[in-house]
């Protein structure tokens, strides 16, 4: 089992990370593989919708999302992690996974994906939404845990002191590392769900 975890704070070392740190300590308990990538400390733009990555298979912008991809495929699950802007998550965030999700044309169903959202008081919900919006578009299962997956802090180091925070991160770890393996179990047994042709309907024909 391996997952790809992404830190969309452009603080390497904040309470962002601590949130991280404490799912990641559960997935080597686990015997899952982790890899974190800072990503909210880099330049990434977003998309132009000019279709590069169709006929080629990648974006055209060479940049972190290209590097995410093949990590991104061999993962059997995804944490994005943001702090809270303006009830939002990181807008650097929000580019490179528009960007990840549509360029990559792999398989996503049944790789397990969870959000986690950090603020310093509001907001978190709606963060919270906003990026389990990539997974369910996709076939994605989403795991959950005792509580919203937030976890509170403003200055750098606060968010340590939130436990239960970091008890929802505990159990949101424990509990994607269930499902990840219930699943890659299921795919042994009864392999991937049905699917049918794409039938597009368009509002405006």
């Amino acid at each position: 089992m391996k997952v790809l975890m992404m830190n969309g704070s452009p603080r390497a070392n904040g309470n962002t990370a601590i949130a991280l740190a404490e799912m990641e300590a559960v997935f080597q308990a686990e015997g899952v593989e982790t890899e974190i990538v800072q990503v909210g400390n880099q330049s990434i733009r977003g998309c132009i919708a000019c279709g590069f990555c169709g006929k080629n298979g990648k974006c055209v912008f060479p940049d972190a999302v290209n590097e995410l991809a093949p990590k991104f495929e061999a993962a059997d699950g995804l944490v994005v992690a943001s702090p809270v802007y303006y009830a939002s998550a990181n807008a650097t965030l929000i580019a490179c996974l528009d960007r990840l999700f549509f360029s990559t044309g792999f398989d996503k169903r049944m790789k397990v994906g969870a959000s986690v959202a950090v603020a310093r008081r509001g907001g978190c919900s709606a963060t919270f939404d906003e990026l389990n919006k990539y997974f369910t578009i996709c076939g994605m299962p989403v795991a959950s845990s005792q509580y919203w997956n937030s976890v509170h802090g403003r200055e750098p180091g606060q968010a340590a002191e939130d436990a239960e925070g970091l008890q929802t991160m505990r159990a949101l770890a424990r509990n994607m590392s269930f499902l990840m393996k219930s699943i890659a179990l299921g795919k042994e047994a009864y392999g991937l769900p049905q699917t049918e042709p794409w039938q597009p309907t368009h509002f405006i024909r």
